[in-house]
């Protein structure tokens, strides 16, 4: 089965051998089943809404709505234009549907039996819609893998972004300049690896380690100054008496021990999502979907590893206050199915490291809670993230404008970009460039049939 599992998409056009369909078909119908229970969802922003989903003061109905709304634009404007000129799955794609559709469904059952048809959907429709859309006179498909060199190297400078934002002008021009030269040197020195690997886990190592500095100098100095107050009369009585309640607190240790109480489903979905990444037919993230098709697993693994290190305090502290976890978890499967050379092996690390997570939920909550400098450079991480692909996406855009048009194509693309930002952004910002490219493509070719357009050769 292991040979049967091998391989990627990308060479053979999303054509997807039986093990990996099923494989898919599989995780998808539980993820459903997960997100029906109110136990998961992927979606960071709607995991806040399902504490009052789980305690019963909102409909299914409505939290449907949330994740619908807040999900579409990335189902649809990132996630399907990505696995199509990727060849490689995405989770926009995978998992974002599975979250409406498990919400969705009025009964138990019927969860995972509409999450598995979505990933039949997924399987089986992207082939074709692959194959028509490079039977086109303009092929956007193809012209969207322009996009792939944008997103590698610009993603790569999201750390010097945070450490500018937290620590200061000086050192974010030291980690630039530090970046550049090791972008450099590896061009230089190893031309097979990508460029950007060392610049970035430099990168995160430096913003890792001023925040680190910083809280340690933060502690000894509360340290100091609690050695030098004097003690109270009676003893220091603490504000809320002896015997009070944190709420904060209590809601915590409630959502912990309801996800512990599952632990034997969570530890199934770990193995299914390090699976999933193992076949190496499914990237966690942009940059992720281009290094994994091209064969670069290890390099892959690296930018998941730090990316996971930019949502951990995020999905940490939405599931202690909501007892909803992530479907992904703290997205640490994906790296470590990556670099595994068996689907069994992906299968009992996946399930160790769910089970490692949820059981750890509360201890990592409490030590967040004690390095405010570190959760705050999570923060600033994975802002930073965020404009460099939103940046890097766009110039990806019009890059594969010109390709499949021209300045026609630059017009179309860039305008429906504009038009959007004019309109309020009906998709949202990081999906709209992809979504604009696959429009655009659609209009070259009408115009192409109408005889008012002559594709660009290359």
């Amino acid at each position: 089965m292991s040979t049967l599992l091998a391989g990627g998409p990308a060479a053979a056009g999303l054509a997807f051998s039986l093990p990996q369909q099923l494989t898919v078909v599989g995780l998808c119908a539980l993820a459903a089943f997960v997100s029906h229970l109110a136990l998961a969802v992927f979606n960071d922003g709607v995991r806040p809404f399902m504490l009052d989903f789980v305690q019963g003061r909102t409909t299914r109905g409505a939290t449907t709505a949330v994740s619908f709304g807040l999900s579409a634009g990335f189902i649809f404007g990132l996630g399907a234009p990505m696995a199509l000129s990727s060849g490689v799955l995405n989770p926009w794609l995978v998992f974002l549907p599975t979250d409406i559709l498990g919400i969705l469904a009025p009964r138990k059952w019927l969860a995972p039996l509409l999450g598995g048809a979505w990933g039949a959907v997924v399987v089986f429709g992207l082939k074709g819609a692959n194959e028509a859309a490079h039977e086109l006179p303009v092929d956007f498909l193809t012209a969207m893998q322009q996009m792939s060199t944008p997103i590698l190297f610009l993603f790569a400078l999201f750390p010097v972004l945070a450490i500018t934002r937290q620590f200061g002008r000086l050192r974010g021009a030291l980690a630039g300049v530090l970046e550049l030269a090791l972008v450099v040197l590896t061009m230089k020195l190893w031309p097979k690896v990508f460029a950007g690997a060392l610049a970035m886990a430099a990168g995160v190592l430096l913003l890792i380690g001023f925040a680190v500095v910083r809280d340690l100098r933060a502690r000894r100095a509360d340290g100091r100054e609690t050695a030098r107050e004097p003690v109270r009369a009676g003893g220091a009585e603490k504000e809320g008496g002896a015997g009070a309640v944190d709420p904060v607190a209590s809601l915590f240790g409630a959502s912990a021990a309801r996800l512990r109480r599952f632990l034997p489903l969570f530890m199934a979905l770990g193995a299914g999502v390090c699976v999933l990444a193992q076949l190496h037919i499914f990237g966690g993230g942009e940059a992720t979907s281009f290094l994994i098709a091209k064969g670069q697993y290890a390099e892959a693994a690296q930018v998941d590893f730090y990316r996971a290190f930019g949502f951990l305090p995020l999905i940490a502290t939405t599931a202690l206050a909501s007892g909803a976890y992530g479907i992904a978890g703290f997205t640490f499967v994906y790296p470590i199915g990556y670099l595994l050379p068996s689907p069994w092996l992906a299968a009992v690390c996946g399930a160790l490291v769910f089970a490692v997570e949820v059981l750890a939920l509360s201890a990592i909550g409490k030590v967040l809670g004690r390095l405010p400098s570190v959760r705050d450079s999570s923060e600033r991480l994975r802002g930073a993230i965020g404009e460099t692909l939103q940046l890097a996406i766009v110039f990806g855009s019009l890059m594969a404008a010109n390709v499949m048009g021209g300045g026609p194509g630059i017009l179309i693309v860039g305008g429906l970009y504009l038009l959007n930002e004019a309109m309020g952004r009906v998709v949202v910002r990081m999906a709209a460039g992809p979504a604009a490219v696959v429009v655009g493509g659609v209009v070259l070719n009408v115009l192409y049939w109408l005889d008012l357009f002559t594709p660009v050769t290359t």
